[in-house]
C-alpha cells in the first residue's frame, strides 16, 4: 500500500453524496460515476441533476475534461460495470436505509460489495462512505469482498472508511468546506485514504485510528442531533398542554450564553431519522439497551401524529365542519429549499390528516409530481389556487417560496393555520410547533 497511485476512481452511487464527490475528484483523476438507475445516468450525461447538488455547468465541465484530457482526469457516468472494471479505487456511496421494523437494511451496501468483489484486482483500494454501525465494514462488507474476489484482505486489497457529511441543499457547508474523517484497514491504507481526500477537501481531514472509530464518529453525529431535537419536541408536547408557545420559551431561554438553540420539528431525511437505529442495533447485539437513543426516536416519530391531532382540535374549537373539509399542506420534502423527500415525516402527517377525514392538497414547488406519486402514492398540486378554499393550512417545510405567501387568499373564514417551522407572521397563525 506504500506509495499508492490512483489510476481511476469508480464511485458507486450517483445520488446526493456520490455525484458531488465524483465531480470534485474529477478535477484530479479520471472518475466514473456508476449507478444502477439507467435513467439517472442518462440524465447526468445530459447535464441534468435532479438532486440540485450540482449544476449543468459543473457537470458539463467535468465531462469535457474526461473527453479532452485523454482520460487523465474528468468525469463520466455509467450503469455498466465494464466501464469501472479498470478502476483501482472504488468508493461506495449507496444508501443505508432501515426497514419497516426500523432495522438496518444492508442490502444496497452488500450488493455494491458483491459487484466490486467481481471486479477487484490485486492492489485495489475500496472506500466506504455509507453510514453504518461501528464494525459493519469489517464484519459485513469485507467478507463479501474476499469471498467474491478470491483475494485476501490487507494483503491483496485494502479498505478505507470515510463517512459522508453531505448536507442536501446546503451551498455553504459544501463537500470541500467540511472536515473529512478518514481511516484505513492498515496504517498505510489510512494514509493513502487520507492523502486522497486531501486533494479535494479544503477544510482538511482527520485521520481516525481505525475504521470502527470513523464509523462510530459518523453515526453519533446524527444520533446526537436526533436526541437534542427530541428533547425540544418533548418540550413542545409539554408546553402545548400548559398553554404556552414553545418558540416564546426558546426565545427566552436562548438569552443565556450556553443554551443550545435546537428547535422542535419533523425529523426525517436519510440521516438523522435513520442513523440512530444503526447504533441502537449494534448496542442491542452487544447486550445493551440504548434507552436515550430509542426514547428520542420514539418522541420524534410521534410528532407527525401530534401535529395532525392538534390541527383537528383547533378546527373543532372553531366549529369547522369536517364533512368536505379541505387542508393544504405546504411542502413535502424533509427540509427546506431542497428536493430531497427521503423518509419525509410530512408524509406521515398527511396520512394522519386523511385518516381524520380531511381532503388534503399538497403543494411543493421543489419536487416532481410524478416522483411524489411514485414514492408515496400522493397527488401534488401543480399550482396553488388563486382564491381561498381551505379549512386548514399547515406550513410543513420552510421553502423560501412560502415565507411571503398570502395565506389570506388561500384560507376560508374561519380556518386553522399551523406553522410547523415558525417562520410566518405570528398574527396569521393559530399555532406553532
Amino acid at each position: 500500500m506504500r506509495d499508492f497511485q490512483v489510476k481511476k476512481i469508480a464511485i458507486i452511487g450517483q445520488g446526493y453524496v456520490g455525484l458531488p464527490l465524483a465531480v470534485a475528484f474529477s478535477e484530479f483523476f479520471p472518475v466514473i460515476g456508476f449507478d444502477i438507475n439507467k435513467t439517472r445516468i442518462e440524465e447526468l450525461k445530459l447535464g441534468i441533476d435532479r438532486t440540485l447538488e450540482t449544476d449543468k455547468g459543473e457537470l458539463d465541465r467535468s465531462r469535457n475534461l474526461f473527453s479532452t484530457s485523454n482520460q487523465q482526469k474528468g468525469y463520466d457516468a455509467s450503469s455498466s460495470t465494464t466501464d469501472i472494471a479498470d478502476a483501482n479505487v472504488y468508493i461506495v456511496t449507496v444508501p443505508t436505509p432501515i426497514d419497516r421494523y426500523n432495522s438496518p437494511d444492508l442490502s444496497p451496501l452488500l450488493g455494491a460489495s458483491k459487484m466490486i468483489g467481481e471486479l477487484l484486482n490485486v492492489g485495489d483500494l475500496v472506500i466506504y462512505e455509507s453510514t453504518v454501525y461501528p464494525g459493519c465494514t469489517e464484519e459485513e462488507c469485507i467478507p463479501v469482498l474476499e469471498k467474491v474476489s478470491g483475494l485476501k484482505f490487507n494483503q491483496d486489497f485494502f479498505v478505507g472508511y470515510s463517512p459522508e457529511r453531505i448536507n442536501p441543499g446546503d451551498k455553504v457547508n459544501s463537500l470541500q468546506k467540511v472536515t473529512k474523517v478518514t481511516s484505513g484497514s492498515t496504517p498505510e491504507a489510512g494514509v493513502a485514504v487520507d492523502e486522497l481526500y486531501k486533494k479535494i477537501i479544503q477544510a482538511g481531514t482527520h485521520l481516525a485510528p481505525s475504521i470502527k472509530v470513523a464509523e462510530a464518529a459518523k453515526v453519533i453525529e446524527n444520533a446526537q442531533r436526533d436526541v437534542n431535537i427530541s428533547f425540544m419536541n418533548e418540550l413542545a408536547l409539554i408546553f402545548d398542554r400548559i398553554g404556552i408557545d414553545t418558540q416564546d420559551v426558546l426565545d427566552a431561554a436562548g438569552t443565556k450564553y450556553n443554551f443550545l438553540r435546537f428547535k422542535p420539528g419533523l425529523v426525517g431525511g436519510h440521516c438523522i431519522s435513520v442513523d440512530p437505529y444503526y447504533l441502537a442495533q449494534k448496542a442491542t447485539q452487544l447486550g445493551y439497551h440504548p434507552h436515550v437513543i430509542l426514547s428520542g426516536r420514539e418522541v420524534n416519530d410521534h410528532i407527525a401524529s401530534f401535529i395532525a391531532s392538534k390541527v383537528v382540535k383547533l378546527m373543532i374549537q372553531k366549529n369547522i365542519k369536517f364533512e368536505g373539509a379541505k387542508a393544504l399542506v405546504l411542502g413535502i420534502t424533509f427540509k427546506e429549499n431542497c428536493p430531497d423527500m427521503r423518509n419525509s415525516k410530512v408524509v406521515d402527517m398527511i396520512h394522519d390528516l386523511q385518516e381524520f377525514g380531511l381532503k388534503v392538497d399538497i403543494y411543493d414547488p421543489w419536487v416532481n409530481a410524478e416522483e411524489v406519486k411514485k414514492h408515496f402514492n400522493l397527488e401534488l398540486l401543480q399550482t396553488l389556487p388563486e382564491t381561498g378554499a381551505y379549512d386548514s393550512i399547515i406550513l410543513a417545510v420552510g421553502h423560501r417560496e412560502f415565507i411571503h405567501l398570502d395565506l389570506n387568499k388561500l384560507k376560508k373564514n374561519p380556518s386553522v393555520i399551523f406553522d410547523i417551522k415558525g417562520i410566518l407572521d405570528r398574527k396569521l397563525v393559530d399555532a406553532r410547533l
